[in-house]
């Protein structure tokens, strides 16, 4: 059984931040038991969560580093960075090479899989007022999956409707859209309103169903317009819109940042 002495004060940063001194007294009651049949990657998770709950680090303290923990709680590093993967997995905490382990500001925003129409409108009902960052529409050629998708000419052009949502100053998400030629939308239409409102209300299409592909994957030279370094991981969600006579609609592509958005996945036994 491992307790954290009383005295243990970790000191940590760099020339360019400020030094944090925390005194973790709040946690020496924390106990590591090796004899335990728990896994000791569960145990360490656990005794995060707890330091999650104090003050310094609700605060914004920076966690003592990886090697710090595993030296002081006597397991191995890697035993340490599952715990962490665990929480920032959960959002719990941010994690930045060369920075640091904080606790996460904001929970990230999230969404469930049975959600898949306005994003705006979605987050509004969780009272998060989404706006446009950017917005750019262009006639562009289809490349294959779209064309294959549509059912239309190899080559043919496509209206494309790039958005950079967020909140003031922070970025979210970036979606790109391809619309079929059938519909007529056009880079005149208002795309500032919730996109399947004006769908509805303009050209009286329906949107009924999607099919999606989820995936991670790097930010790469998303990341600049996303707020992010390119090393960064984003959630990549390709999604295939249809009407309600199951006609393919939007192409659409959705790139959220990791560190503010989940996807859910509630799941009921048949």
């Amino acid at each position: 059984m491992f307790l954290f002495p009383e005295t243990i004060t970790f000191i940590f940063g760099n020339s360019n931040k400020k030094l944090v001194c925390l005194n973790i007294r709040t946690i020496m009651k924390i106990q590591i038991n090796h004899n335990s049949k728990i896994p000791l990657h569960f145990q360490v998770e656990e005794l995060l969560r707890k330091m999650l709950e104090a003050p310094e680090f609700k605060n914004g303290a920076f966690f003592p580093k990886e090697v710090q923990l595993a030296n002081r709680l006597g397991v191995s590093r890697n035993t340490v960075r599952q715990a962490t993967n665990k929480l920032q997995n959960e959002g719990l905490i941010i994690r930045k090479k060369g920075v640091g382990t904080r606790t996460a500001n904001k929970k990230p925003l999230a969404t469930g899989l049975d959600h898949w129409y306005s994003f705006t409108q979605e987050m509004k009902e969780k009272g998060v007022d989404v706006i446009n960052l950017g917005l750019k529409v262009e006639w562009v050629f289809a490349k294959k999956k779209i064309t294959d998708f549509f059912g239309i000419a190899k080559n043919k052009k496509v209206l494309k409707l790039s958005k950079l949502k967020g909140t003031e100053g922070e970025s979210i998400v970036y979606f790109e859209s391809y619309f079929h030629p059938r519909i007529g939308v056009n880079e005149n239409d208002d795309f500032d309103i919730p996109l399947y409102s004006m769908l509805e209300r303009k050209y009286g299409i329906v949107v009924v169903r999607s099919a999606e592909n989820i995936s991670a994957r790097l930010a790469g030279s998303l990341g600049k317009r996303l707020g992010i370094a390119a090393s960064e991981p984003v959630l990549f969600r390709e999604r295939f819109v249809y009407d309600v006579g199951n006609r393919p609609i939007e192409y659409n592509l959705g790139y959220y940042r990791s560190d503010k958005f989940n996807y859910s996945i509630n799941i009921k036994k048949g």
